[in-house]
């Protein structure tokens, strides 16, 4: 973690003992609970990771010395803590997980009122209170006690998840599908769910576990375990979590991977043209997600708005603005009608009803959209250069359109680019999008000829 700064992307991440360290944990808890203030009411949750369950007495010990209010939720997925803050008057919670991060990692995620993770001035004040030692000290008088168990946090959530779903048209399906939580919290919601639904589930990966047998993150080379349950069992679709549940990765009946984004695009088509929303009319979306949700929904008379890189700005651009839905290109989809932030269970649940309507397989959904090729590289070198990058590659693509919110995305008609800076590495992130392989392997060559321009010929690539 970087000493200029504690949280990071989404959170205060480490590795547990190491950098996340129960003096840390404690230190932090404490500047939480002075933010929020004696008497709030704060949920504290966490996900099955190695040292979670000394973190989480920690920060429920720090949070009740300020006067908090905690009630402990238990293990659970960070949406359903998150649903659960929104719609049962909480004054904010506390999640303890690292997300996708590898297992030696875990983390401290603060969430508002409206179940949305903690602006970045938020943020910024409670690092000013870590950094200052400014705790909030109550006398005995005003403690509240031990924390109060709550039990019916994940029941609640899938009762929410449910009711937005067309349970008789689901139900007539004959669906199977198979669910890899990564031996972590999504097992305790996204099969009760699928159950709920009638549809028939094949788990893998599905223990509570220390010491998962598939890493954290849903990436093609960590999910082989899905891949191979779901062409054995004959499944409709697979689909994967990452540690806390918050990302959907989907596997399609022929046992290929299908990208974040992709599986984001035919998921707000089906919001618009299944079930028949377009207001408001737009779609929030990182730029480094694919220009294909701009044709596809173009049709809707849906606007796609470009944020930068990361789950926060996506959510709060949603509540700014109002949106249909919002989507990363890692498997995070929010649905704003369930709530303003990734939800894998969601997302599933919203696949199995696109199947309904569509009668038609995964693969044959697929099979309608544009074929795209991708590349994707990580360019070494330091960012001070970086601006003449830009320079280069907006004279190079003239003709192209550009989006500057997060590095410099250019788009045709024919393929798309971005090049942006690594938010937690010393190196730059080169996406290219084409309807050719030939078309993107030459956009890739243009884009790394002007890094070798400006940085010299030895530009280290992978």
């Amino acid at each position: 973690m970087s000493p200029e700064r504690l949280f990071g992307t989404d959170g205060v991440r480490g590795v547990v003992n190491v950098e996340l360290t129960p003096e840390m944990a404690l230190k932090l808890s404490l500047s939480i609970g002075t933010y929020f203030g004696p008497g709030s009411r704060i949920l504290v949750g966490s996900d099955m990771r190695s040292g979670n369950s000394f973190l989480t007495g920690i920060t429920i010990g720090g949070l009740i010395s300020t006067g908090v209010k905690v009630y402990d939720a238990g293990l659970l997925p960070t949406p359903a803590l998150q649903y659960y803050v929104k719609t049962g008057g909480f004054d904010g919670g506390v999640m303890v997980t690292a997300s996708h991060n590898p297992p030696e990692y875990s983390g401290i995620k603060v969430v508002m009122a409206d179940g949305i993770e903690a602006p970045r001035d938020v943020e910024e004040e409670i690092e000013e209170i870590y950094r200052e030692l400014r705790f909030r000290r109550v006398s005995w008088r005003e403690l509240s006690g031990s924390a109060v168990r709550v039990h019916d946090v994940v029941d609640h959530y899938l009762n929410g998840i449910v009711g937005l779903v067309d349970l008789d048209r689901v139900r007539r399906l004959d669906l199977k599908v198979a669910v890899d939580p990564a031996n972590n919290v999504g097992t305790l919601t996204t099969p009760r769910m699928l159950r709920a639904l009638g549809v028939k589930v094949v788990t893998v990966n599905g223990d509570l576990s220390y010491s998962p047998s598939r890493p954290p993150e849903p990436t093609p080379e960590n999910l082989g375990d899905l891949v191979y349950t779901v062409k054995s069992a004959g499944a409709s679709f697979g689909v994967a979590h990452d540690g806390d549940a918050d990302r959907a990765i989907f596997i399609d009946d022929r046992g290929l991977y299908v990208p974040g984004d992709i599986s984001g695009v035919l998921l707000c088509r089906h919001v618009a043209e299944n079930r028949g929303e377009r207001s408001p009319p737009r779609v929030v979306t990182a730029v480094s997600s694919s220009t294909l949700v701009s044709k596809v929904l173009s049709r809707y008379g849906i606007e796609v708005v470009w944020t930068r890189v990361g789950s926060i700005t996506i959510s709060r651009t949603m509540v700014k603005l109002g949106a249909l839905a919002g989507f990363e290109e890692n498997g995070g989809f929010m649905y704003p009608r369930h709530q303003y932030v990734r939800d894998g269970t969601m997302s599933t649940a919203l696949m199995v009803e696109m199947l309904s309507y569509e009668k038609t397989s995964l693969s044959g959904i697929l099979s309608e959209l544009p074929q795209r090729y991708v590349v994707k590289k990580r360019v070494f070198v330091s960012r001070e250069r970086l601006p003449e990058v830009y320079e280069r590659v907006r004279a190079r693509f003239s003709s192209l359109e550009f989006i500057d919110v997060d590095g410099l995305k250019g788009i045709s008609d024919r393929f798309w680019f971005l090049v942006r800076p690594s938010g937690t590495e010393p190196l730059v992130r080169v996406f290219v999008e084409a309807d050719s392989g030939q078309l993107v392997n030459e956009v890739l060559k243009e884009l790394l000829d002007i890094f070798a321009e400006v940085y010299g010929s030895e530009v280290r690539t992978t």
